[in-house]
């Protein structure tokens, strides 16, 4: 007979190709993940992986069979949600990491709210720029810019037409000038941002189809996403930011749309969890509060004239 644990194994192992590492996931010894896996292969009488010393991959049979153990696995998850008694839906510890601008300025104020309606659950909550591993490090759930393409993890779609744009203080303008041009921005003072270690000092902006890279250059720089915020709302330079960043900010007056007839890249917000176990109801709950916030700022963005 199967056991849950066992096909919960094999799944992790083929997204992570690795025993140790899921083992270290689950909390096990490789050698127990081993075993769960041969046990599995006995059962089947296929063998699932191809295992050297050095790398380990799935077999035609284990890339064959692996949708079926992943949509088991949901289905068990989904059924275990409906039959979950509400008075532990929305209690315990859930560990969160938020970028440095979106969890200050947008995601602390839901935090706060959320909390309020559930007192039983605490929240603690890591702010950073650095792209979180959720499989290694302590955290839950981490909410994650960019697109999804590691199918490694589970991801929720928050943002997904979220893009950059252009901005810069009313102060900056005043003393600088509005760049009209493509050419007249990158002669403007950019607030450039730098991520493990890879200065953003090429913008990519759309016209009508066509992409535009636009090579720019500051005298201020920083690898905090909040500094560069502040930076520009203090009239420092113009920042190519996410509109969920800075939409307050446009709308207080604080920041200026620039250049409102190109459109900045895309840049999806996700909400990331190391694999559907995490998806509680507490989990879910959030999400859909998140999402509502990020749907009625994405329909503020301006569109391109």
């Amino acid at each position: 007979m199967l056991r849950l644990e066992d096909l919960t194994l094999f799944v992790r192992a083929a997204a992570l190709n690795s025993f140790s590492e899921t083992a270290r996931e689950a909390g096990l010894q490789p050698a127990q993940v081993s075993t769960a896996i041969k046990r599995l292969e006995k059962i089947l009488n296929v063998r699932l992986f191809a295992r050297s010393t050095r790398s380990l991959r799935l077999t035609p049979e284990g890339e064959n069979w692996l949708p079926y153990a992943i949509q088991a696995l949901q289905a068990l998850e989904a059924g275990y949600e409906q039959i979950r008694p509400a008075s532990d839906e929305v209690r315990g510890v859930l560990q969160i990491a938020v970028p440095s601008d979106l969890g200050r300025n947008l995601l602390l104020s839901i935090f706060q709210k959320f909390r309020a309606q559930h007192p039983a659950l605490q929240l603690r909550v890591l702010f950073s720029d650095q792209v979180t591993d959720v499989f290694k490090d302590p955290v839950d759930v981490a909410f994650r810019y960019g697109v999804n393409d590691d199918a490694s993890y589970v991801a929720l779609p928050l943002a997904p037409n979220n893009r950059r744009i252009l901005v810069a203080s009313p102060a900056y303008i005043e003393r600088h000038g509005e760049p009209k041009t493509l050419a007249e921005l990158a002669q403007h003072n950019a607030l450039t941002y730098v991520l493990r270690g890879r200065l953003f000092d090429k913008w990519t902006l759309t016209q009508d189809g066509n992409l535009h890279h636009i090579a720019v250059k500051g005298s201020m720089m920083s690898d905090d996403a909040e500094v560069i915020h502040r930076l520009a709302v203090s009239g420092e330079g113009i920042a190519f930011k996410s509109w969920l960043d800075v939409s307050e900010d446009v709308a207080a007056g604080r920041l200026k749309v620039l250049l409102p007839q190109y459109q900045g890249d895309v840049v999806p917000l996700n909400l990331i969890c190391p694999h559907r176990k995490q998806l509680s109801a507490t989990v879910r709950l959030l999400h859909e509060m998140v999402k509502q916030r990020c749907d009625a700022l994405l329909a503020t963005l301006p569109t391109r004239n």
